[in-house]
């Protein structure tokens, strides 16, 4: 699976689903319901310590992945995205159509 970083913007409903993506100056349209779940973060890697009563982003962060066409046509692309809860950024963190191209 390809690995990235890249900052996106991300539109979502009011209860928090995203419905639209922005990426390279393109829009996409999602094509399929999102799919949500979380994963662990080396968050020891990363900080000194835990802070006390800092929870939701410190250990789990949350996944969703976005299939989406270009401007709601054109081929089915597939992210994986997240969004830091601090910040509220979004950010691409895998692509695995990517990893197949470059296999």
């Amino acid at each position: 699976m390809g690995i990235f970083t890249q900052s996106i913007e991300v539109d979502c409903t009011p209860a928090g689903v995203p419905i639209r993506m922005r990426w390279q100056g393109r829009e996409y349209r999602l094509a399929a319901e999102p799919v949500r779940w979380f994963e662990r973060r080396k968050w020891w890697k990363e900080e000194l310590r835990a802070e006390r009563g800092r929870g939701p982003g410190l250990v789990d962060y949350e996944v969703w992945q976005l299939q989406v066409k270009l401007a709601g046509v054109g081929p089915l692309r597939t992210f994986e995205v997240s969004c830091q809860i601090d910040t509220g950024r979004w950010r691409i963190i895998r692509m695995p159509e990517a990893y197949k191209e470059s296999a």
